[in-house]
């Protein structure tokens, strides 16, 4: 996925590449090789403190806001905020988490894992109150109809893609994750061949992989179905078509959380299994199948009195 341009932030200042080409000539050796890394390192660079970026360059702190000044802000703080403007959605949760490190260091672990646990059933809920009847009955009677179904996902998308696939193989002869195996060049090759008969779900949350988003493109474009699992309209995923589901996904300290995602594939895959009526009976056969692999937990017996044994006559 390419890096976004931070020179793009804002049209009303100039970029931090323009002020560092323009201050350039005037800049002291250790200035000009400050301005040199930032420029080949704007990502690293807008999350470094000062005393990073210093260390970076092997430089004092007294220099990089040195630096700072002579490229027109007031100091470093001014000058990394203009830096993180190019990445705050990329950088949020960097952010979030370094804040905490900061200022709440005192709070102990389990009011975090509260936190945590508090943060999912919330989406979870958030997700369930904006659910639409109608675009899940659409959703639903599109992986049933489907005579392949085809999911995209990549990152952490990747694993929820193998679950989806994983839960619907019982109750569908034809379901493919296509994330992982053979990268995209091979989910390519997948999709050429689809058509109207086949539904491509394509799930993607923040921070959005291009892969995920041109695969899906293209597949719309060969006239194959495309059901997007995404976090809201803003998504890229959401003008590709119209058959969409809304899943809340934050989460503090990363970009997505994927409970309420996931609990939004399972309740698919049971509303599927629901509307096939073979599904029963193909679980049940599946599961003797797989026997020899699961363990099973031993029948509870009646606890015998040992004193007893032998006692009673015949």
């Amino acid at each position: 996925m390419p890096t976004p341009d931070p020179s793009t932030a804002s049209d009303a200042e100039p970029s931090i590449a323009a002020r560092i080409a323009s201050a350039m000539p005037s800049l002291t050796p250790i200035h000009r090789r400050m301005g040199e890394y930032v420029l080949a390192n704007p990502f690293r660079a807008a999350t470094m403190r000062i005393d990073e970026l210093a260390q970076a360059v092997d430089a004092s702190i007294a220099t990089a806001n040195r630096f700072a000044k002579a490229l027109g802000f007031d100091g470093y703080p001014a000058m990394r905020a203009a830096l993180v403007r190019g990445f705050e959605a990329t950088l949020a949760p960097v952010e979030r988490l370094r804040s905490a490190q900061e200022q709440e260091a005192g709070v102990r672990d389990a009011a975090w894992i509260d936190a945590v646990f508090n943060q999912a059933v919330e989406n979870i809920e958030d997700t369930r109150a904006q659910l639409n009847a109608a675009n899940i009955e659409a959703a639903v009677e599109a992986i049933v109809a489907a005579r392949r179904v085809l999911i995209l996902g990549a990152g952490s998308s990747a694993f929820l893609a193998g679950l989806m696939e994983h839960g619907l193989s019982v109750c569908h002869d034809n379901v493919q994750s296509l994330a992982l195996l053979g990268g995209p060049s091979h989910a390519a090759r997948r999709l050429y061949t689809a058509d109207a008969r086949d539904l491509v779900i394509a799930i993607a949350f923040p921070r959005y992989v291009d892969d995920t988003i041109e695969l899906a493109r293209r597949a719309a474009a060969r006239g194959a179905r495309v059901l997007a699992l995404t976090d809201g309209p803003h998504s890229p995923l959401a003008p590709l078509t119209p058959l969409t589901l809304f899943v809340t996904a934050q989460r503090r300290f990363a970009a997505t959380s994927e409970a309420a995602v996931l609990a939004m594939i399972e309740a698919l895959i049971d509303a599927v299994a629901l509307r096939t009526h073979r599904s029963a009976k193909a679980a049940a056969e599946m599961t003797e199948f797989l026997l020899p692999w699961l363990t099973q937990p031993q029948a509870a017996l009646p606890a015998t009195d040992p004193s007893s044994t032998g006692s009673r006559k015949p």
